[in-house]
């Protein structure tokens, strides 16, 4: 009986799976030849130098199987160095990538930022080490890759992969997928697109959401525009609509102090850069045919004397960044908007829209008194 019994929703002991894991040392996760180097005594615990743009695959495995667990820190940390390091992991030999992410952001910081936060699939101790526990299955192979797009060699990359083997992943099991979007601004009255182009049965996990608030300091505030989920069909309006940035992150009335929670936290509120996180666990988001995710760019400075052209936000109007068309509170703004969404799906993958280039992703994200530290990240 002791097989059926779950241990945080494993089996409590398995006759079928087998436990392997990969590192720098033991390349192919094979049973016996871990810890062999240096007559044992740690000879090989990491990549010793990630090359500038060396793909570096730090994972490849036979199916059926499952990736159970990965770790990864890096030596020494930077908001650039760590938003040019890019994920990307394919699944049964597709050409396209299921996951293509830079670093931090696939572990749930916006920014190039790292923090110490914990939540439900993903961990920061101490802001250094990163882990996740999404459950990604397969039925052929998994290949898991790191890309070094800074521009600059960046030494050490530490890494393990924690995965089963003998798991029944059937042409019905849905694939794990992540994907990073940046829009440095956003257009009026177009909502921000955090996940299209999914097609096939599934369930979307979750986001990751970052904001460089270029209206900090005016005494207004980003979060009033509502998530919204077209699921299956659904077209000029969605299934399911919130209320707000802040409220469908778990909080309410602003974001005012940093907090994380298994399932939704803003691990990062410091004057405009914002990163928050949900994670759709108890209350799950299912598809059978199709999703899109989006988010509007709605604020509200709670004066109506505000869409003055020659008011507080003059410069913003002017610009064509600030447009207020009701008797409220609530404006139409422009942002500068970046996400990671999770979700899982049944393959094939349809291509991802281009990948953010290293200008788009890298642009705005080192504050003045991160300079010295960026330079010596590497």
């Amino acid at each position: 009986m002791s097989n059926r019994i779950l241990l945080s929703g494993t089996p409590l002991c398995s006759s079928v799976l087998q436990s392997r894991a990969i590192t720098a040392e033991n390349q192919k996760g094979e049973k016996g030849q871990g810890g062999k180097e240096m007559d044992g005594r740690k000879g090989l615990p990491c990549l010793w130098n990630l090359k500038k743009d060396q793909v570096y695959t730090f994972a490849d495995i036979e199916g059926p199987g499952m990736i159970r667990h990965i770790w990864i820190t890096v030596q020494n940390t930077g908001p650039l160095k760590m938003r040019n390091l890019i994920l990307r992991f394919y699944w049964d030999d597709q050409e396209t990538p299921s996951v293509e992410v830079p670093l931090s952001d696939f572990f749930g910081i916006s920014h190039g930022r790292t923090v110490p936060y914990e939540s439900a699939f993903i961990t920061m101790p101490e802001g250094r080490g990163f882990n996740c526990y999404f459950p990604m299955p397969f039925a052929k192979r998994a290949k898991l890759t790191v890309c070094n797009e800074t521009g600059k060699d960046v030494g050490m990359f530490f890494y393990q992969v924690d995965y089963t083997v003998g798991d029944e992943v059937d042409k019905e099991c849905p694939y794990f997928h992540a994907q990073f979007r940046r829009d440095l601004n956003t257009t009026l009255k177009e909502d921000y697109v955090i996940l299209d182009g999914v097609k096939g049965k599934g369930r979307y996990l979750g986001v990751n959401f970052g904001l460089v608030d270029r209206f900090a300091g005016k005494n207004v505030w980003w979060g009033e525009g509502e998530v919204k989920m077209y699921i299956d069909g659904d077209t000029d309006y969605p299934t399911i609509c919130g209320t707000g940035a802040e409220d469908y992150f778990g909080s309410g009335w602003g974001l005012i102090n940093q907090f994380a929670t298994k399932e939704l936290g803003a691990p990062i509120i410091d004057g405009k850069y914002v990163s928050c996180y949900r994670f759709h666990v108890r209350d799950p988001i299912y598809f059978n045919e199709d999703i899109k995710v989006t988010i509007q760019q709605l604020g509200n400075d709670g004066r109506i004397e505000s869409a003055d052209p020659n008011g507080p936000l003059s410069e913003f109007i002017k610009k064509g960044e600030y447009k207020k068309e009701h008797e409220s509170g609530n404006f139409e703004r422009v942002d500068d908007v970046c996400s990671t969404v999770y979700w899982y799906q049944t393959l094939p993958t349809i291509p991802f829209g281009k990948f953010p280039d290293k200008a788009l992703r890298s642009a705005g994200i080192v504050k003045k008194d991160e300079k010295e530290k960026e330079v010596n990240s590497y």
